[in-house]
């Protein structure tokens, strides 16, 4: 019988980057919100947020996280293979061009400390605070940055854990999540995942655009992360870091 106890603290996540047909993105997250929310959860996974890109009217941005890789099949297979996807799913589909940009993560420090702090930047689920269908979007800002370094190198994941995470907590907002590739194998096939990652994944909220603008000014003006630890991570890096400008939607918890 699938689990209906949340996940407090997901282990496991998936940052999942759709690319819609032209015009239908409120199509998807109206259909999304109203049915795709706690139908999931009831599986034993957690919705954790739900954005449209602000530099791409087509693109669908979201997150949910499970307890272990165990969960995620369990899950996964009861969802996609139940009634609510049987029924609901086909409408899904029908708005969406490609749905395998997908990351498959796990958080970047371990530990049980408070989500955005320096052990353990992981995002806390909280799905009975979640607003109701139809609640309006929340006027928020999130930032979502991910850098991709080469397979099996760690020197520019441990820089971005080590020195400037820290700093992102002390000059601002500390981040909702800092997460790295999870490096099992994707077993539910049905799905596809990115391989052959090595990505580190950043995501940030703030009460407006504004706000994220001065905060990554006061980071890049200190001494240290222009003289040493932007350099570094520049140095191992594949390529520029990738920043999603989000706009979470009514029921996302992410906001």
């Amino acid at each position: 019988m699938p689990s209906t106890d949340p996940v407090s603290r997901p282990a496991v996540f998936e940052l999942r980057q759709y690319t819609l047909k032209s015009g239908r993105r409120d199509e998807l997250i109206e259909l999304f919100d109203r049915e795709f929310v706690e139908t999931q959860e009831e599986t034993g996974m957690v919705v954790l947020g739900q954005f449209r890109d602000l530099d791409d009217p087509d693109r669908f941005v979201w997150l949910r996280g499970f307890r272990d890789m165990a969960t995620r099949h369990r899950a996964l297979s009861d969802f996609y293979g139940g009634p609510v996807w049987a029924k609901h799913g086909p409408q899904a589909n029908d708005t969406m061009i490609s749905s395998d940009d997908v990351l498959l993560l796990r958080p970047l420090s371990e530990g049980s400390a408070p989500a955005g702090t320096t052990s353990a930047a992981v995002p806390a689920a909280s799905p009975a605070q979640r607003p109701e269908v139809g609640a309006p979007a929340p006027e928020r800002f999130v930032s979502a940055t991910v850098w991709s370094f080469p397979p099996g190198q760690h020197d520019g994941i441990a820089l971005i854990r080590d020195g400037l995470l820290p700093l992102l907590h002390s000059t601002g907002p500390a981040p909702l999540a800092a997460l790295t590739t999870e490096t099992a194998h994707n077993t539910f096939d049905r799905l596809p995942v990115r391989t052959g990652e090595n990505v580190v994944a950043v995501l940030t909220s703030y009460p407006d655009e504004s706000a994220h603008r001065q905060h990554l000014a006061d980071v890049l003006a200190h001494p240290l992360v222009r003289d040493e630890i932007l350099p570094g991570i520049e140095r191992n890096q594949t390529a520029a870091p990738l920043t999603l400008r989000l706009a979470p939607t009514g029921r996302s918890l992410i906001a």
